[in-house]
C-alpha cells in the first residue's frame, strides 16, 4: 500500500524567518472569532502590530461584534500576509491560533502596547484614546504558515517569538533610541532599507526594535531587518546597528 505523502514541511530557519516577518511586518489582517451568540464563524479586519516579544497587538471598539466575541470567548485566529501581483495564492502568508488577553488601561502592559502601536500606525493616533477602544494581546498558541504552493509548515510559539533576557530592557530604552535614530541617523537607517532589507525609496525610519531586529518603515511600506545575531543585552543595540551601518556603506562602496 503506498503511503500517503505528509504535505506539512520539516520546520526550518527559512520558514521561521519568513513566519516573523509576516507577523513583525503586518500593519492589519483579518481576524476569526466565535459569535456567542450563535457560535458562528465570524471574520472582520482588524489593524495590528506587534509586542517587544513579537506576540500580535490589536486595537479595536468595544462596540465592535469581534471584541464583543473576543470577551466571551478568548479564542481566535489571525491571518496576516500581503497579496501582490498574480494569483493571491501564491503570496505567503500565516494564521495564527491565539487566545487574546484584554490589557487593562493605566498598566505598563497597555503603555507600551499603545506606544508600538501608534509607532506602526500613526494614524490610529485618532481614535486610539477614545473610551471605547482597547487593547489586546493575541496570545500565540501555534501558526500554520504557507509560503507559497507546496510549501506548508506548521510552527510553535517557540519559533515565532523572540526569547531574549534583553526584552524587558530594550522595551524600555527603545522609545528614547528611536527617537534618537530618526532624528540623527537617517543616513544609517537608508543604509539598513538598502543593503538589509533590499528596500527601494527614501524616508525610511525605525519603527521598533527588539533582539532579533528592527521594523523599518516609510508610507505605507514597512519592512523587516534581522540582526546578524540576537541581543542578549540591551546595551548591545547601539554597538550592533553602528556595525550594520558601516558593513552596510562597506558593501556599496565595493559595489562602486
Amino acid at each position: 500500500m503506498e503511503t500517503k505523502k505528509d504535505v506539512i514541511r520539516e520546520t526550518d530557519a527559512e520558514a521561521i524567518t519568513l513566519a516573523k516577518t509576516l507577523i513583525r511586518t503586518a500593519r492589519h489582517g483579518a481576524i476569526a472569532t466565535l459569535d456567542p451568540e450563535t457560535g458562528a464563524p465570524l471574520a472582520s479586519r482588524v489593524g495590528t502590530a506587534t509586542d517587544v516579544d513579537g506576540t500580535p497587538l490589536i486595537l479595536v471598539s468595544l462596540l465592535a461584534a469581534h471584541t464583543r466575541a473576543l470577551i466571551a470567548d478568548p479564542r481566535c485566529s489571525l491571518l496576516l500576509g500581503q497579496a501582490g501581483k498574480g494569483d493571491p495564492l501564491a503570496h505567503p502568508r500565516i494564521s495564527l491560533y491565539c487566545r487574546a488577553r484584554q490589557l487593562e488601561r493605566g498598566t505598563p502592559a497597555h503603555a507600551r502596547a499603545q506606544r508600538r502601536y501608534l509607532n506602526s500606525n500613526p494614524k490610529a493616533e485618532l481614535y486610539v484614546g477614545l473610551g471605547d477602544f482597547s487593547f489586546f494581546r493575541l496570545e500565540i498558541d501555534g501558526a500554520s504558515l504557507n509560503a507559497g504552493f507546496g510549501k506548508a509548515y506548521n510552527l510553535t510559539p517557540a519559533d515565532l517569538l523572540t526569547n531574549s533576557p534583553a526584552l524587558e530592557a530594550l522595551a524600555d530604552s527603545e522609545q528614547s533610541a528611536l527617537d534618537h535614530m530618526n532624528s540623527d541617523h537617517l543616513d544609517a537607517i537608508a543604509v539598513y532599507a538598502r543593503r538589509y532589507a533590499k528596500a527601494e525609496g527614501d524616508g525610511w525610519i525605525v519603527t521598533g526594535f527588539d533582539a532579533d531586529g528592527m521594523d523599518i518603515a516609510t508610507g505605507d511600506q514597512i519592512r523587516r531587518v534581522f540582526f546578524p545575531r540576537k541581543l542578549t543585552e540591551a546595551g548591545e543595540l547601539r554597538k550592533m546597528l553602528v556595525e550594520m551601518a558601516k558593513s552596510g556603506r562597506e558593501a556599496d562602496h565595493i559595489r562602486r
